[in-house]
């Protein structure tokens, strides 16, 4: 098994250091957040650190990176305090990761990418029409990372938007049936397979599959 260590990582050549550290801890989600600004020029990009904050309320977070160059997408939530978060699915994923390009603030991704602009019960942030499971988000907070000068931005989940044949009775959402993408590094997209899903753990039971009783 190869080892590195920190003193090596910090000595690497920068892209190589990039693809290494950005995928060595796992899967990412794969999103894209769009907003509008009080001018109503819309933003869209893709985000890779969208993770899940707490059900009740219902949050999630995600990290921009340093503010020392323009944020298109941090200042729209700023000015307006609405953002989407739209998953990112198989027959997307070329549209989608263009968005990472750097377009001038007056020009729309949308428009140079090919992905459709949606707006749902008057939210003032535009949705990712191809997207098959989509979020509207509330600006609530945001939290400095001083060890690298970003920012964990938080925000209530207002609007959920899915086709209801991907949810289970439970609530669950089996997101391979919808397409849902997962991103490894900084560009490399793959389409995960559910392989199993378990009850809740608790200490001295056997472990249980989902599955397992739907066979029963």
């Amino acid at each position: 098994m190869k080892h590195i260590s920190a003193r090596e990582i910090k000595t690497m050549e920068k892209i190589f250091r990039l693809n290494l550290i950005n995928s060595c801890t796992g899967y990412k989600s794969a999103n894209l957040i769009a907003t509008k600004s009080k001018n109503g020029n819309s933003n869209v990009a893709v985000f890779s650190s969208v993770t899940h904050m707490g059900s009740n309320p219902a949050m999630l977070g995600f990290v921009t990176r340093p503010l020392s160059v323009a944020r298109n997408t941090y200042d729209n939530i700023k000015a307006t305090s609405f953002f989407t978060v739209n998953h990112i699915h198989e027959k997307m994923i070329e549209k989608a990761h263009q968005t990472a390009a750097k377009y001038d603030e007056d020009i729309s991704e949308f428009l140079k990418t090919g992905l459709s602009e949606e707006y749902l019960d008057d939210f003032h942030a535009p949705y990712v029409k191809q997207s098959e499971i989509k979020l509207g988000c509330k600006y609530l907070n945001e939290y400095e990372i001083k060890e690298n000068d970003t920012l964990l931005v938080v925000a209530s989940i207002e609007h959920i938007y899915f086709d209801e044949g991907i949810q289970m009775p439970d609530g669950w959402l089996r997101l391979d049936d919808a397409g849902t993408v997962t991103v490894n590094g900084l560009d490399g997209y793959s389409l995960p397979s559910l392989l199993d899903r378990f009850h809740y753990a608790r200490p001295g039971q056997e472990v249980k599959s989902f599955f397992s009783d739907e066979n029963k």
